[in-house]
């Protein structure tokens, strides 16, 4: 029998998240002591996903494990995944954040889509934002989506983008202005 739900929810599905966590941690463990840094490694689960956090201890910097603009992040992310692939023989869709990368990234995107909120809502008009990684587009996706309008991507990788649009009109009613 097919589904399209997920069998394993409930205490199975956070004991599976947690589990991830526990691998990637160890797995970034591991590199860290390769690359002779020094940071402490956070588990949560947020989002349905496993979430692991790289803390710099307060003399470190991480920098280099989160690269420019976030690519050596990104690499490092799926690296992790198929490290706990390996081990659990599923795909992960976990999370890694590095020094607050992310963090501090959602909240300047969150921002970022809130303006292009009011510049839609404003103009009636559809507003295209510059190219985004995954990570970024999914954040401006939810923003959008909780503002009560529509995003699309378009493009292709890596020039690949969100478009804000206004919120659909059903049939028989006007738009708002």
């Amino acid at each position: 029998m097919t589904t399209d739900t997920p069998v394993d929810q409930g205490p199975e599905r956070t004991a599976r998240l947690e589990e991830e966590g526990e691998i990637a941690a160890d797995y970034l463990e591991e590199l860290l002591d390769i690359a002779d840094l020094d940071g402490d490694i956070d588990l949560d689960i947020q989002h349905d996903r496993a979430a692991v956090e790289v803390v710099a201890d307060e003399d470190e910097d991480l920098s280099v494990l989160v690269g420019q603009d976030g690519e050596v992040l990104e690499a490092l992310q799926e690296l992790t995944r198929l490290a706990v692939q390996a081990r659990t023989g599923e795909r992960s869709r976990l999370m890694l954040d590095i020094g607050g990368f992310r963090a501090e990234r959602r909240a300047e995107l969150t921002t970022l889509a809130e303006e292009a909120i009011e510049r839609v809502r404003a103009s009636g008009q559809e507003v295209e934002l510059d190219p985004l990684n995954a990570f970024e587009r999914k954040v401006v996706h939810d923003a959008v989506a909780a503002a009560g309008l529509v995003s699309d991507s378009r493009g292709v990788e890596p020039a690949r983008y969100v478009v804000v649009q206004p919120a659909a009109v059903e049939p028989g009613e006007t738009p708002a202005s």
